[in-house]
């Protein structure tokens, strides 16, 4: 028989699936959001063994850990499921969700490719800003959101959300985009351009990519490196495409911006301390945070 908690949490599971959903289809249809999850259905498709044993590195080089054997791990915000995955094979039980239909879908495709009918590989669709669902889960001894809870439309409340899966001296790894005042504005723009329709995703791919191609031939030429070296070698920045990473920064709406000194301010007063923290050197990329819980969670008391 299924112990009360899990089949609470289950039940859990699939209201907040049914609401993420439905909210997920409108805002879509408003363009209010950007199809992640299609995007990274097309990334499986170069997804290979080389890219996997990256994945796997930069959770091992983020968390400063040589595997995750007997630990907790959850996903908050799978996409691709590529660091679900990752941390399975490390060794983690391991709790991915997602709000986009079509990123539980992928995690569950990597699941089937690589550990099938696993028991410790949890999958739900279900969103961060769900406070139910997140109190239903309890805590974790790692916590890994990389580059996903500014694209919620409420990047603070998302913070606040994961910050109650931790465990008391568990980690927490999230990726923020980096503020930059102006150009941070104007990049929300291109996304909102981006997302409105056929039409304006014409004009923004039209004229981005061209200049990402030709930014990067420049500065290739100017190093004198090889330009075809950088899209050979870009898997080995998490194990990630290029090209499924431009449609990514193009698209990726909602979108919101902090400074790395707000961030480490937010997790302090909730009892966090800072472990690794890795900035994008002032540019519009992300800064990428690891925190420790050194008081016990509220969702514990």
């Amino acid at each position: 028989m299924m112990p009360s908690s899990q089949a609470h949490t289950d039940e859990q599971a699939t209201l907040s699936r049914e609401h993420a959903s439905s909210r997920h289809a409108d805002e879509l249809r408003r363009g209010d959001r950007f199809g992640f999850g299609d995007n990274w259905r097309r990334f499986l498709q170069v997804l290979d063994e080389d890219r996997i044993r990256e994945a796997e590195r930069s959770v091992r080089e983020l968390l400063g850990v040589s595997d995750l054997v007997g630990r907790s791990f959850v996903d908050a915000g799978s996409g691709s499921g590529l660091f679900s995955l990752a941390a399975r094979r490390l060794g983690a039980r391991v709790h991915s969700f997602d709000f986009d239909p079509a990123s539980v879908w992928c995690t569950t495709e990597l699941r089937r490719r690589y550990f099938p009918d696993d028991p410790t590989w949890r999958i739900h669709e279900a969103s961060v800003l769900d406070g139910a669902y997140i109190r239903s889960l309890g805590t974790f001894d790692v916590v890994y959101s990389w580059g996903v809870l500014h694209h919620t439309g409420a990047m603070w409340t998302a913070l606040e959300q994961v910050a109650r899966l931790v465990r008391q001296d568990g980690l927490l790894a999230v990726a923020i985009y980096n503020d930059q005042g102006n150009w941070s504005r104007r990049w929300r723009r291109v996304k909102q351009l981006y997302c409105s329709g056929p039409v304006g995703r014409s004009v923004v791919f039209a004229t981005c990519i061209p200049l990402f191609v030709a930014r990067g031939l420049l500065s290739d030429v100017v190093a004198r490196r090889s330009p075809l070296a950088r899209y050979r070698e870009y898997r080995q920045n998490r194990g990630m495409s290029i090209v499924r990473d431009w449609v990514d920064w193009l698209g990726g709406y909602p979108f919101e911006v902090a400074k790395p000194k707000a961030v480490f301010e937010f997790f302090r007063e909730r009892g966090f301390e800072l472990r690794r923290l890795t900035t994008c050197g002032g540019t519009l990329g992300c800064n990428e945070f690891v925190f420790e819980r050194r008081t016990r969670p509220e969702c514990a008391a």
